[in-house]
């Protein structure tokens, strides 16, 4: 026998793999940032629960209320309990066999905290914006964990057509939700009250609260850059998500846009959300800018249609031998 022969070839982990344990590791940053000592204590109501009732409709602002005052008597022990909610989905989705029971755990978690932590991302409020987190993080958790939800049985071998995990219908519901995710965005960013000429220069001085004087210092002076000039670059901003959306869903040139989603992703993450707020004590996820950034990554066919030649590859020289 050929040395070897018989014998499954290695094999690099697809895309959807990848995309799993990066989300993974994400949640465990969430956990532990759950487990930074102010959020044991009020100020864990005060300052992450209870604002994101504002400006919401009643119904929801007095809901949002409600948990905020139950949980505060005891908010040490709730708090604990979310920290291991977000570790165990963590660690779900770095073991294989775990990764389907962790993304359900996940979807669940991620819609209670979308609507009693964020407000439903704070889109009925007329003020939400990209620039500050909308349509909220934890919903592109679970955009992010339907896109990598594994294909078939743990463990069994797939063609190259569909290594990656990503079918043909499949592909199509990924560009459709991207393009929807990005004009949605867009969108956001023309609503009246983000269109006013100081609205961009107040949200990024908005990010300055609580944050290290490196940063603050930083963020004050992009915010001194803006000045009058907030209504333009608005506009800019809007557009160049909506061509990102656009392109991207109908598959013009996506290398070239997906590098600029990633460059929007991160401006958006540094100078409008201050680094997720993960340098003032009360951040609870790092935002929507590395989501962003992780979505790009899942979309980026020619990583693709790489990792899938160099399987069939694989396969093709193991059978030959």
């Amino acid at each position: 026998m050929v040395p070897g022969q018989g014998r499954r070839p290695a094999s690099s982990p697809s895309r959807q793999r990848v995309v799993q344990v990066l989300l993974g590791l994400v949640w465990l940053a969430d956990g532990a940032l759950q487990l930074q000592p102010a959020m044991f204590g009020r100020a864990f109501v005060t300052g992450v629960l209870l604002p994101s009732a504002n400006g919401n409709p009643g119904p929801l602002a007095a809901a949002i209320r409600a948990l905020a005052y139950f949980v505060e008597p005891h908010i040490a022990v709730w708090n604990a309990l979310f920290a291991i909610t977000q570790l165990v989905i963590g660690v779900g989705l770095l073991v294989r066999r775990t990764v389907r029971p962790a993304l359900i755990v996940s979807f669940l978690w991620s819609l209670l905290v979308w609507v009693f932590a964020e407000g439903l991302g704070g889109l009925l409020t007329g003020t939400a914006s990209p620039l500050t987190g909308a349509p909220g993080a934890v919903l592109l958790y679970v955009l992010i964990g339907l896109w990598a939800w594994p294909k078939g049985a743990p463990g069994a071998s797939v063609g190259p057509a569909d290594s990656a995990g990503w079918r043909p219908g499949r592909e199509t519901g990924i560009r459709m939700s991207w393009a929807v995710l990005w004009v949605g965005d867009a969108l956001l960013f023309l609503q009246p009250a983000n269109l006013v000429p100081g609205a961009l220069k107040a949200a990024v001085s908005q990010a300055r609260t609580g944050q290290p004087a490196w940063l603050a210092d930083a963020l004050a002076r992009v915010a001194d850059l803006i000045g009058s000039h907030g209504t333009l670059l608005t506009l800019v901003l809007a557009a160049l998500m909506a061509t990102v959306g656009i392109g991207v869903g109908l598959g013009w040139h996506e290398s070239v846009l997906l590098g600029l989603a990633v460059l929007l992703a991160l401006t958006i993450w540094v100078f409008g959300e201050g680094l997720g707020g993960i340098f003032t004590g009360l951040g609870t996820d790092p935002n929507t800018g590395p989501l962003l950034v992780l979505l790009a990554f899942a979309q980026y066919q020619p990583w693709a249609r790489h990792h899938d030649m160099s399987r069939s590859a694989r396969h093709f020289t193991s059978q030959a031998i």
